[in-house]
């Protein structure tokens, strides 16, 4: 697959080479209509150490590959029409963004500031409050899912509930001896159709929108579960400024990145203008 890949490579760089004089015809390993493959570009073509059998088997397949081209080429040729066939603007265009796209990608590398301080993500926010609407219902919560026959679980309960640093330290213990999952920092906000996947909350969802924070304890057929609750948040209501940070964070870069851009074109323009490297001639 990978030398069929680098066949492929090799072959876009012959099409546009093959000759068809008299001396590559003496030299050729292929023929297609008027177009000859010389031996020469055939050997320049085999990855170099390639010996033996291999080296057979990539010859053969890089000569049926240049037929196929080359046929399918002369084909294009007869039915396109000439509109069609001339590429060579097209090629210049390409060729032109590809240089341009590197450029500014290695300004931006080099010049873009990517410091973001927590008062510009505040100032964002508060500046475009429509623009931060909640489309999913968001739930911030603590939670332990363990086995059902899990030993010190109403132990464990007495823990979830308690505040004191030792109750906590002896909660990460037990989640970390027979917990299936859990999660104990409560700092992000997650999606609840995510959360619902892990958590069987569906039927307790208007007693934690009525009443936060909420501690509840839930079973299912295989595993209990200690579930705190401390946010809710419904679809359509505006997104807490905790869960759109990253979001935030890479408006703001990518605007830096917009003037960073549009002032290396100006002070181009500037500098060429100045330098008389540049003219508009009045029609």
């Amino acid at each position: 697959m990978k030398s069929a890949f680098y066949i492929q490579l090799l072959l876009l760089g012959i099409l546009s080479t093959a000759c068809s004089s008299d001396d590559q015809r003496k030299d050729a390993v292929a023929r297609v209509f008027d177009k000859y493959l010389s031996k020469q570009e055939l050997n320049r073509a085999i990855p170099f150490g390639l010996k033996g059998e291999d080296s057979v088997e990539f010859a053969d397949e890089f000569i049926n590959q240049w037929l196929k081209q080359n046929l399918v080429l002369h084909r294009a040729e007869l039915n396109l029409r000439d509109e069609e066939k001339d590429v060579a603007q097209q090629l210049e265009d390409y060729r032109r963004s590809l240089i341009i796209f590197a450029y500014e990608r290695e300004l931006v590398k080099q010049k873009l500031d990517t410091s973001i301080t927590d008062s510009e993500i505040v100032e964002y926010y508060n500046q475009h409050p429509n623009n931060f609407e909640l489309k999913s219902n968001i739930i911030r919560l603590q939670y332990i899912k363990v086995p059902l026959k899990t030993p010190n679980v109403d132990k464990a309960g007495k823990w979830f509930r308690s505040s004191k640093l030792d109750d906590q330290e002896k909660l990460e213990q037990f989640a970390r001896l027979y917990a299936v999952n859990s999660l104990l920092d409560d700092k992000n906000w997650l999606l609840l159709d995510d959360v619902i996947k892990e958590i069987p909350l569906e039927n307790n969802l208007k007693e934690i929108e009525r009443n936060l924070p909420r501690i509840i304890e839930l079973t299912d057929d295989k595993y209990r579960y200690l579930v705190k609750v401390s946010g809710f948040m419904v679809k359509d209501s505006q997104a807490p400024l905790e869960f759109e940070i990253s979001t935030i964070r890479n408006i703001i870069l990518n605007k830096r990145k917009i003037m960073l851009i549009q002032k290396m074109q100006d002070d181009a323009f500037r500098d060429a203008w100045n330098e008389n490297d540049i003219e508009i001639f009045k029609k």
